[in-house]
């Protein structure tokens, strides 16, 4: 694979995924959803697709469920099928394409019911549709991540290019939670929204155009086997420690994007003015996290996101504690300090997450010629679907049956502090990664 020196190309590259994992937010956060009317209130023409149930409720909880388990396991045998591809367009280019044409059609063919009623028929096809859909977009994403390590020359490529990315999360991020309740309030059918920004899937050709592969190095590089690449993935302490240590934190930022309305829904506050004052500022803070890194390494610029992170949590903890005391100008005014504190965290927990499997997967090239840059990206999903599993599905959930969601500010500053303390053990291939040469000199 020839490397991607040029800055405009690796921001370009950067940029690919950002319609792909659009779309999969409008799948797994409003499209489920709007096959069932309960729990909308007002629009409910615009947010479900015929204003009334189309698919059996238990039946379809089941599917989901099994669905996105599915999205879990199935990363282990894709990493190991796209990295043991051979073919003239070349390996990355064709195993994006076999995943990413099928989502596509997918995801077309969710918006159209076989019929108009909550029928066994209907609860199947979209059942079967969304085991399609997130296999393919598995496939397409664990392909273009494992790019990140074949096209980056050295580590301050490959921390420019995992901060790209990151800003491009916060941008899909911001518009399904901030312009598609305004596509909505215009009474604009969720099915119409979503054809809306299908077009953004085609930033995902963008690799076809810059990734340039050569079929006779392709042949060359040591093909593993799906145990192997398992074995010597999970073998590298410093990866697996990385993943325990993300995994706190993931169970932190899981919590805080799946809760954070709920814990707000009786202070009278804007929401979306909050998660603006969160999100917005992200391409700037980065600039901090980013001095750093250079400065004092990925470990340190780590800690101190899960730092301020948890400080965030606890000024909007403070803001719900006050709520029914101040005026409603004073708490929104607090509330936007918890948000900004908050940016200059989440941009980071994004980077980190691109930055250090790449990094290590690298490493483990040229220190034994064996390619697992798939399966760290392969495992770490795994592990990012357990830690959203406890966070959604065990403990917001109770938070919520013994109605104690105000807590959840708290638990998300403790899980971010546990993974603190756990970084300050990263080895030197993490913690220092990034440091300026001189720097490492002077030491």
């Amino acid at each position: 694979m020839k490397k991607i020196t040029d800055r405009k190309k690796l921001i370009l590259f950067g940029c690919s995924g950002l319609g792909v994992n659009m779309l999969t937010l409008m799948m797994g956060s409003y499209l489920c959803s709007a096959l069932l009317v309960g729990g909308f209130e007002e629009h409910i023409e615009s947010w479900t697709y015929l204003s009334k149930d189309l698919v059996v409720a238990g039946l379809w909880a089941v599917l989901v469920f099994l669905a996105k388990a599915l999205d879990g396991i199935i990363d282990l045998p894709l990493s190991n099928f796209a990295d043991k591809l051979h073919t003239k367009l070349g390996r990355r280019k064709t195993a994006i394409l076999i995943g990413f044409v099928p989502m596509v059609i997918s995801y077309l063919l969710f918006l159209f019911p076989l019929n108009s009623g909550a029928t066994l028929s209907n609860t199947l096809w979209f059942g079967t549709l969304l085991c399609i859909f997130y296999t393919c977009y598995t496939l397409t994403m664990l392909t273009y991540y494992a790019a990140f390590a074949e096209i980056c020359d050295s580590e301050k490529d490959t921390v420019f290019l995992s901060n790209v990315k990151s800003i491009c999360d916060v941008v899909y991020f911001s518009l399904a939670y901030s312009l598609i309740p305004v596509f909505i309030s215009l009474n604009i059918n969720i099915r119409m929204v979503a054809l809306i920004f299908l077009p953004l899937c085609l930033t995902m050709l963008i690799p076809f155009f810059l990734l340039k592969e050569n079929g006779e190095e392709e042949q060359e590089v040591r093909a593993l086997t799906l145990g192997t690449a398992l074995k010597t993935a999970f073998q590298n302490k410093p990866y697996i420690y990385f993943l325990c240590t993300t995994f706190m934190m993931a169970i932190g930022l899981q919590l805080f994007l799946g809760g954070i309305n709920e814990v707000f829904s009786s202070t009278g506050l804007n929401m979306t003015v909050v998660m603006a004052s969160s999100f917005a500022p992200v391409p700037f803070t980065l600039i901090l996290y980013n001095h750093f890194i250079k400065k004092k390494g990925l470990g340190f610029a780590y800690r101190y996101a899960l730092a301020i992170y948890s400080v965030g949590m606890m000024v909007l903890y403070l803001c719900f504690k006050l709520s029914d005391k101040i005026p409603m100008l004073y708490l929104t005014l607090i509330a936007l300090c918890g948000g900004i504190l908050i940016s200059f965290a989440i941009g980071a927990f994004f980077s980190i997450n691109y930055t250090v499997p790449t990094h290590l997967a690298k490493k483990e090239f040229e220190a034994t010629g064996k390619n697992v840059a798939t399966m760290l990206f392969a495992v770490q999903g795994v592990f990012e679907g357990v830690a959203a599993g406890v966070a959604t599905g065990i403990i917001l959930v109770n938070l919520k049956a013994y109605k104690v969601i105000s807590w959840l500010p708290i638990l998300v500053a403790a899980a971010c502090m546990i993974a603190f303390l756990m970084s300050l053990k990263f080895p030197d291939v993490i913690g220092k990664m990034g440091k300026q040469e001189k720097d490492k000199e002077n030491q």
